[in-house]
């Protein structure tokens, strides 16, 4: 926790106001015109994630079978060299809808219970991607980087909790743990993927398809986590109103 704390710490400490914002000096034009088509990509990938999870509303057609697609248009995108643009970022947006089918019976429970909530998760999650992101744009080289071997712990952590889970039996704790803990860990990942994304295109690595799927999984971890939460909380609500009437 100390480390995430110093992050809040480093940039209160930097005196932010307009200039800030606007400071991408160390940022080259070209890596910028470059993160400018990563995230031209990642939007593209959210609306074919959408188109996924209404086609699930419609057919059902979310499950394992998806999450398998998913899988392999994704290894099938990393075994296609760089020079078959076109290729690449069609197999881009499949894995983009598939993983949207997947995650559709989860949207799809959270139409049934209360469509605001899908709403609010969806731009709690921009604002926390917008944030995060932004943030380690506008602070120095490689500050966070450093993070990652901690992320990769954490992951290792969820792994093991996941796998605990489904050998002793869940319990609310520790789905409450699992959550939590993930959504901390993949809001750390915006931050150190964004950093990891601008130091590679410094290097050379323009590959704006294999960045814009990294950030694509960040969106979608913290936005799963985010609406498994709200979701919790509001049949908590319902309960407690349920209960408040029949007294």
């Amino acid at each position: 926790m100390g480390t995430f704390s110093s992050f809040f710490d480093s940039q209160s400490r930097s005196q932010w106001n307009y200039n800030t914002l606007k400071n991408f000096r160390q940022i080259s034009p070209i890596v910028q015109t470059h993160l400018k088509k990563v995230y031209m990509t990642l939007c593209c990938m959210l609306v074919a994630s959408a188109f996924g999870a209404y086609l699930h509303i419609i057919w059902n057609i979310g499950g394992y079978l998806t999450t398998f697609a998913c899988f392999g248009a994704i290894i099938w995108l990393h075994s296609t060299p760089p020079c078959q643009e076109q290729k690449r970022v069609s197999l881009l947006m499949a894995s983009a809808v598939f993983e949207g089918a997947s995650i559709g019976p989860l949207i799809d429970l959270a139409i049934q219970i209360d469509p605001s909530v899908l709403v609010a998760a969806f731009v709690g999650t921009a604002l926390a991607f917008a944030c995060f992101s932004g943030a380690a744009m506008l602070a120095r080289r490689r500050e966070y980087l450093y993070l990652g071997g901690l992320l990769s712990s954490g992951v290792s952590m969820l792994l093991w909790l996941h796998f605990a889970s489904s050998i002793f039996g869940g319990s609310t704790a520790l789905f409450k743990m699992e959550i939590y803990l993930g959504l901390l860990v993949f809001v750390g990942y915006m931050v150190v993927d964004t950093q990891d994304i601008i130091e590679k295109a410094h290097l050379g690595d323009l590959d704006y398809v294999k960045h814009a799927l990294t950030l694509f999984t960040d969106f979608v971890a913290v936005f799963v986590r985010i609406l498994i939460i709200m979701l919790k909380n509001s049949a908590e609500k319902g309960e407690r109103k349920k209960k408040k009437r029949s007294d």
